[in-house]
């Protein structure tokens, strides 16, 4: 016998005869119950986040009503540019009178004349160069600020690393940055998740500027309340107080990286004044009993005192507010400041703790 003929031939077996098995049914949901589509990835479980909180959407509409105005397409700005114009034109109308008139005089004092109106040009030239250069830089921050509060709240991890490349590059010319700089370039390529990747860089390269905004925001509310405490004057009150607020809302503007020129000042206090509407003059993490308790304490003392710390509460919220808006990116990891976290000497409670 062959080795073919010894193995077994193939049979057919039939393992439940002609019964057919109907399929199993699927579990039919409760009564009540209407399904969604979900798409694949996405827990349908998960509570949906807001991607902007209530103080970053503050934030976003005080810079689109200040710093990302666009201030020529408004009647506003077709008066003042049309204004300036008819000014310069009438100011190198009478510097060329005025050469003119040296010319006559003397061959020397028109050729001295025309250098200094060729020094005052090249000069105005300049200004208002350097003044479109700050608006410029201004708007590249507000944007950066929208582009990475956006990432961050979509989780998006591609324009998260494209966004802290823009930010690092905004900080490229201080040295004091560059190992922060560096650690994020590098932590880019390793971290996927966008929100951690942003919130590291905010620990890491923001969290040192804003430890500096605070201590200029402490420090201007400190004068003011003294000055306004000891100054013989109301006038005086209000000058002062109206300095060291534009003075504050520069200082936080150049710590972050921005360096408003006239007309950007001027849209940036639009845009802190905005904010203080918005918010209702109210910071976040303050609330009203606080600021009346150390008022309160300080009216007791002396009725120019509880002036001092009004007026210092102030300067505090003007601070916070030129804070929010001029720092390129939204608070995320760190919770943002209020007044008694900056100047808790201007509470009651809190200065004897």
């Amino acid at each position: 016998m062959t080795d073919q003929e010894r193995r077994p031939r193939p049979r057919a077996v039939r393992l439940d005869g002609d019964k057919v098995v109907p399929p199993r049914s699927a579990p039919q949901p409760p009564q009540g119950f209407t399904a969604e589509v979900v798409e694949p990835g996405i827990d349908p479980f998960a509570a949906a986040e807001p991607l902007l909180d209530a103080g970053e959407s503050a934030v976003e509409a005080a810079q689109s009503v200040g710093v990302l105005q666009r201030f020529i397409m408004s009647w506003s700005g077709v008066f003042w540019s049309a204004l300036g114009v008819l000014l310069s034109l009438a100011f190198t109308m009478w510097v060329t009178a005025l050469v003119e008139n040296l010319f006559a005089h003397s061959a020397f004092l028109g050729t001295i004349g025309l250098v200094l109106a060729g020094a005052l040009g090249v000069a105005g030239l300049f200004l208002i160069g350097r003044e479109f250069a700050a608006l410029m830089r201004q708007n590249r921050i507000a944007r950066l600020h929208i582009a990475l509060a956006q990432a961050r709240g979509e989780d998006d991890g591609a324009a998260a690393r494209a966004r802290l490349k823009e930010l690092c590059r905004l900080y490229e010319s201080r040295t004091e940055t560059a190992t922060a700089r560096a650690r994020i370039l590098h932590l880019s390529r390793e971290i996927i998740d966008g929100r951690d990747l942003i919130d590291l860089a905010e620990r890491t390269l923001v969290l040192p500027l804003d430890e500096r905004v605070r201590r200029e925001i402490a420090a201007a509310s400190k004068r003011v309340s003294v000055v306004t405490a000891v100054s013989p004057r109301a006038i005086l009150d209000v000058i002062f107080v109206a300095g060291q607020a534009i003075w504050l809302m520069r200082r936080v503007a150049e710590i972050y990286g921005g360096r408003p020129g006239l007309l950007g000042f001027f849209k940036l206090a639009r845009s802190v004044g905005s904010h203080l509407a918005i918010t209702g003059g109210l910071a976040v993490g303050d609330s009203i009993l606080q600021q009346l308790v150390g008022h309160g304490i300080a009216a007791k003392l002396s009725a120019r005192l509880g002036e001092g710390v009004l007026n210092g509460l102030l300067t505090a919220r003007v601070g916070l507010s030129a804070m929010a808006v001029c720092r390129p990116m939204p608070f995320g990891a760190e919770k943002q400041p209020g007044v008694a976290d900056v100047a808790p000497f201007l509470f009651g409670d809190k200065a004897k703790s």
